[in-house]
């Protein structure tokens, strides 16, 4: 499918996989919008997406609140005509175990990790509704398939991703012409691990990252690419994506 041209909201998009991602895009002619709180780090992309030729904006926004989701998504219309491609990246892990009762943790994930990507796409759906087309990317994770010792809460609102990208795929699909992907990634270098407050268990992150070759951003990059360049009569509907050396 051409994808040249066609616009994407990126969220979580002032690192990691965010970043990777609206680079990848960028690259590959889309006009990308860049979501996110850290407006610094956006202003820095920006830059360096158009110094490469590349088109981006910077539109800073908490995807926890629908009205900045629903403002991010007008403002891209207004620079660049529609929206094609919705990436809901934003994600928060912070380790610890339930007894610990680290609630307000808890909390901040369900607001980002699961009311981020509802926020998100309702402010984006409607547009794709009304041009009858669309990509919706939501990042899941191996924990929304397996739980962890450590991740209860995490592997929770993983799987709540897992099921309602499943559902929304089901229903806007068939009606709407809009394609839904779920992206499973399991251990990714990235700034997720800087989160975490539980010394033991940023000891043990330390530790796995040092057992095996973690994925890289660019490599979800890569697997959204694959699955967005996908004809139009395919969905994608879920990509598992681990390190050769993750056994689990």
């Amino acid at each position: 499918m051409m994808i040249t041209d066609k616009v994407a909201l990126v969220t979580g998009a002032s690192s990691g996989i965010g970043a990777a991602t609206a680079r990848k895009l960028a690259a590959e002619g889309l006009k990308v919008g860049l979501a996110a709180r850290r407006a610094d780090r956006l202003e820095a992309l920006v830059a360096e997406i158009t110094n490469a030729g590349g088109k981006a904006i910077a539109l800073q926004t908490d995807v926890t609140d629908l009205a900045s989701c629903k403002a991010a998504v007008q403002t891209l219309i207004a620079e660049f005509g529609r929206i094609d491609v919705l990436v809901n990246n934003a994600g928060l892990m912070p380790l610890s175990d339930v007894d610990a009762l680290k609630v307000g943790e808890w909390q901040r994930m369900v607001d980002v990790n699961i009311s981020g990507v509802l926020n998100a796409t309702a402010a984006a759906l409607p547009l794709m509704i009304e041009q009858k087309s669309g990509h919706i990317f939501n990042m899941s994770s191996i924990a929304g398939r397996k739980v962890f010792k450590g991740l209860a809460v995490y592997c929770a609102t993983k799987a709540a991703v897992t099921a309602f990208s499943d559902g929304l795929r089901m229903e806007v699909g068939p009606k709407h012409s809009i394609r839904v992907t779920c992206i499973q990634p399991g251990a990714v270098k990235s700034e997720l691990y800087d989160q975490i407050t539980d010394a033991n268990y940023r000891q043990k992150m330390d530790e796995l990252e040092k057992s095996m070759t973690f994925l890289q951003g660019d490599d979800i990059a890569e697997t959204i690419l694959f699955a967005l360049k996908a004809p139009d009569r395919m969905d994608v509907a879920e990509l598992f994506v681990l390190p050769t050396e993750q056994g689990w």
